[in-house]
């Protein structure tokens, strides 16, 4: 297939997955659409690997979970070699190591390569495993011969191997294969790349194998200012990892946190008129501040389970690397309150404790406000206290 100039990535994709249907060329699970599509012959292509070096020497292979890449998967675990897996939309780590059981039988083994068996036969790898990944097998929707990659564009091989970087677990020169149908193979326009896009150093189809010589350099690890809140929420080990950065001194600003700092730059100066004052800080740290809204450094949680020590939730602050300057604690009442220095680490917590659950319990975390001066008996003045409805 030829692909168009001036085109998007969704423009090649539809045009692939179009014509996948249209030829009868995708196999099980139809329709391909908007998917890593499976296609007849995966099964052939995935042999082509057995002729590649790279994958002769290789002890430790990470492999998507895509049925295409089914063959791979069984071949990998019939050469004894580690097979790891990225858990489901990286909902519950990255890895799984598939282990099968001691003696096991063709046919288990064929099982295993499954994504049935990628649950049944797997165990998690944490972020303290010493993993060293010696080659990467990705899907693919779309890949050029000059080793530009097209997903299907969720962005979790990308994500998933720039994870691996900052894990250490890979480096620019792991090599990273891609399989495909012989019509998954166009021109991709360069200028479509970005910085954070995997490209590939092999591409196996049912008739050829294919060494891109592409050197255009992989990313570098993650690209913090592309990953959103929302993400953020949905894959906590990027928590764990954006904690460990952070602490080594890296940058690492959200893509929602880059927009609000950029919509305060182009906002026009206050006139004069509504410029406040700066408060008193001994008004702040006495906590005697008044009126509707308090120091903007103060984050509530919510939805305590009833039975959690503020030891737990000072843990799990910590390893999220969340930690506040002070601790609130109003365990009967099921919450707390964090404390931090300025609105911009509040912001911060709030980002990486989106998601976080104690016991059962997934938490409710949110930016606090002041209560009025009129505090209800039994309450100290100037008491933080969450909004009605507190979401971000």
């Amino acid at each position: 297939m030829e692909s168009r100039a001036g085109i998007s990535k969704q423009d090649i994709r539809e045009q692939i997955w179009d014509y996948m249907e249209s030829q009868n060329l995708a196999d099980f699970p139809r329709p391909v659409h908007h998917r890593i599509p499976n296609f007849k012959g995966s099964y052939l292509a995935c042999q082509n690997i057995k002729d590649l070096d790279v994958f002769a020497r290789t002890q430790e292979v990470k492999v998507d979970p895509d049925k295409p890449l089914e063959g791979v998967r069984l071949l990998a675990l019939q050469s004894r070699k580690t097979l790891l897996v990225p858990t489901p939309r990286l909902r519950t780590g990255l890895f799984n190591r598939i282990t099968p059981p001691p003696g096991a039988t063709k046919d288990i083994l064929r099982k295993c390569a499954t994504s049935q068996g990628v649950r049944n036969y797997s165990t998690p790898v944490g972020l303290d495993a010493r993993v060293l990944v010696d080659l990467v097998v990705v899907g693919s929707v779309a890949v050029s011969e000059k080793g530009w990659r097209i997903g299907k564009g969720e962005g979790y091989a990308d994500l998933e191997y720039a994870m691996m970087v900052s894990m250490g677990a890979v480096g620019q020169g792991t090599p990273v294969v891609t399989i495909v149908h012989d019509c998954q193979v166009v021109d991709i326009p360069e200028a479509l790349l970005e910085d954070h896009d995997l490209t590939v150093d092999y591409i196996l189809t049912p008739t050829r194998v294919i060494t891109t010589g592409c050197e255009r350099p992989k990313p570098t690890g993650i690209m913090w200012s592309k990953i959103s809140n929302e993400m953020m929420g949905k894959i906590p080990i990027l928590r764990s990892l954006r904690y460990q950065e952070q602490q080594a001194g890296k940058d690492v600003t959200l893509q929602d946190e880059h927009r609000r700092l950029q919509d305060t730059r182009s906002q026009q100066p206050a006139p004069p008129s509504t410029v406040r004052r700066p408060r008193d800080p001994s008004q702040l740290e006495s906590g005697s501040v008044q009126g509707d809204h308090g120091p903007p450094n103060t984050v509530y949680v919510g939805n305590l389970p009833w039975d959690t020590r503020v030891s737990e939730l000072k843990r799990a602050l910590r390893e999220l690397g969340a930690a506040p300057l002070r601790l609130t604690w109003q365990g009967p009442q099921h919450r707390a309150f964090l404390h931090y220095q300025d609105l911009a680490s509040a912001q911060q917590a709030v980002s990486c404790l989106q998601g976080l659950r104690l016991g059962t319990n997934t938490l409710k975390v949110a930016l606090a406000r002041q209560q009025r001066a009129s505090d209800p008996p039994g309450s100290r003045a100037g008491e933080p206290h969450p909004d009605p409805d507190p979401t971000i």
